[in-house]
């Protein structure tokens, strides 16, 4: 979308949140709920309603919240999801027609290939690609927010990755974020990537698996991904 081109992450982070916050103030007064947001996945949050925009008071407040701005901010109290009150959280994020375009709009990216054209049309959902970015098909940007996904010049992203600025976490609470990827980076095939700083020139194996176990990658890295030890437990003693 034209109002987050060209903007930072950082900028972007603070349009995207503010934008929840409004909806959020909306949305519960009408349920008569009460929405918390948190710097931290498990921090103490704040009350939505302290940081009306369109308040003075409010204003101030949220100067202050989003001073510096952080990478990823988790909402709770939207309630189970069998409460009569409750609040969907989709719906919190966005309103339905977007929700809907999105994702139309993925769907149709699945099978496109790798190309200019590829890149403007994921450009017109609000991703930010650099120049000579390459995305495979079968590749998977979350529909959620994709104004939080930057991905630097010359990169790769190769097929069935997902990456994803989002995570529910159940009983009405997720969290969002930014995605950054650097320039001339080589994301394997089947990648996993959530929120995350990955730096210029990294190199991701196939089937790497990034967050939630990394929040950084610096410059320069190999990542692979080797499966845990499997122990088995002898449940009658």
């Amino acid at each position: 979308m034209k109002k987050y081109r060209d903007k930072s992450p950082e900028e972007v982070m603070k349009l995207v949140t503010t934008e929840i916050i409004e909806r959020a103030i909306k949305l519960g007064k009408k349920a008569d709920r009460d929405i918390y947001i948190s710097k931290t996945s498990g921090g103490k949050g704040i009350e939505v309603k302290s940081l009306n925009p369109k308040t003075a008071e409010g204003k101030e407040n949220l100067e202050k919240f989003l001073t510096p701005v952080r990478r990823h901010y988790t909402i709770f109290g939207l309630g189970d999801s069998e409460d009569p009150d409750s609040i969907n959280w989709r719906k919190l994020n966005l309103p339905f027609g977007r929700r809907l375009l999105l994702l139309f709009q993925v769907a149709i990216s699945f099978f496109m290939k790798g190309n200019t054209t590829k890149n403007k049309f994921f450009r017109w959902m609000g991703v930010h690609i650099g120049k000579g970015a390459e995305i495979m098909q079968l590749v998977w940007l979350d529909h959620f927010r994709p104004e939080l996904i930057f991905i630097g010049e010359n990169t790769l992203i190769g097929a069935f990755t997902r990456v994803t600025v989002h995570a529910y976490e159940g009983a009405g609470k997720f969290r969002y974020g930014l995605v950054t990827i650097g320039a001339n980076c080589k994301i394997g095939a089947g990648t996993g990537i959530g929120p995350i700083a990955i730096e210029d020139n990294v190199r991701t194996l196939p089937g790497t698996t990034t967050s939630p176990y990394l929040a950084k990658i610096k410059e320069g890295s190999i990542v692979g991904w080797n499966p845990p030890p499997v122990k088995t437990v002898d449940i009658n003693k």
